[in-house]
């Protein structure tokens, strides 16, 4: 199935909450959904007989630098399709719900983005710290974050 193929279902299925796309002349086509709708949206892809998304290959975080955003990278093991979807929320509302539900990979992957972006995982059912010690200060991999100069009174060497 295309890009343009799988494009085309998530919009007649969703309407408005598909925000944009971009198939062509890209690695990894992908389309950008409204961060509130990801739940109804992943169960749908995996579940859809002509989609069957079974595979979460990869969440990540992203700092766009005044947004926070999600980045799913998704494999059909019975169709041989991929697709990306993406979100984005604000920094100061960094809330996305939880798709563990719907790929239990997803467990580690929000919890690794919670720890290094500040990405709220609402519904995960054990969102906590899994890089860093649970009393580290911020979030090290959004773009405006201080390193510390110390930590439990140990010089940080950077």
């Amino acid at each position: 199935m295309t890009a343009q193929e799988i494009h085309d279902i998530l919009k007649a299925q969703f309407g408005d909450a598909v925000l944009e796309a971009k198939l062509e002349n890209v690695p990894d086509p992908f389309a950008k959904v409204q961060a509130d709708r990801i739940l109804d949206i992943a169960a749908f892809v995996r579940g859809d007989e002509r989609l069957q998304f079974d595979y979460l290959m990869c969440l990540s975080g992203v700092d766009y630098k005044g947004k926070l955003g999600v980045t799913y990278h998704l494999y059909s093991m019975v169709h041989r399709h991929k697709f990306v979807l993406k979100v984005e929320v604000p920094t100061d509302a960094p809330n996305v719900p939880s798709v563990e539900s719907v790929w239990k990979t997803a467990d580690w992957h929000e919890r690794e983005a919670f720890d290094l972006y500040g990405l709220n995982f609402t519904g995960h059912p054990d969102l906590r710290r899994i890089l860093l010690p649970y009393d580290w200060e911020g979030h090290p991999l959004r773009k405006d974050y201080q390193t510390p100069e110390y930590y439990n009174g140990m010089k940080v060497p950077y």
